[in-house]
């Protein structure tokens, strides 16, 4: 094999190799509740409303337009988001992390309430991809805020 077809290879192998890593990774979770969508829904309240149900966040400051929230944490540190959608007849929002100490980027997410039987199911999911962490971890810090945030909502 020629410089040139080796090189070719080995440059080949290596872009498959880091797209194996950089395969996005999905975190889900849901919880029952005895109240309804619409009572769900309300303690969701605003973009902002995340500060007064999810037991990591001690502060939510919103943007004039209301589109960026920047949460402060708990244990310390800061996030940035902002809104993507949001659908208060549907029970929903999406939004995205601009900045953050979190192990993740390209971050997406959806929090939604729907109707189930006599109650609602609280469901919060997302995509993004591990950042200096492995995918294990950074899906154990992801999917550890939605079941803390969750089961805060669906008590």
């Amino acid at each position: 094999m020629n410089k040139s077809a080796t090189l070719a290879a080995a440059s080949t192998a290596a872009l498959l190799l880091s797209c194996l890593s950089a395969a996005a990774l999905e975190s889900r979770y849901e919880a029952p509740s005895a109240e309804s969508a619409a009572a769900v829904w309300k303690k969701v309240g605003g973009f902002c409303g995340i500060a007064n149900w999810h037991p990591a966040i001690a502060k939510c400051v919103l943007s004039k337009d209301g589109k960026d929230r920047t949460l402060s944490l708990k244990g310390g540190g800061t996030i940035i988001e902002h809104l993507v959608s949001r659908n208060n007849k549907k029970h929903t929002y999406t939004y995205k992390i601009v900045k953050s100490p979190l192990p993740v980027a390209h971050y997406i997410s959806t929090i939604k309430v729907e109707p189930k039987g006599k109650g609602s199911e609280v469901i919060w999911s997302g995509k993004y991809m591990a950042k200096g962490a492995t995918d294990a971890e950074a899906k154990k810090t992801i999917d550890g805020i939605y079941k803390s945030g969750v089961d805060s909502l669906a008590k």
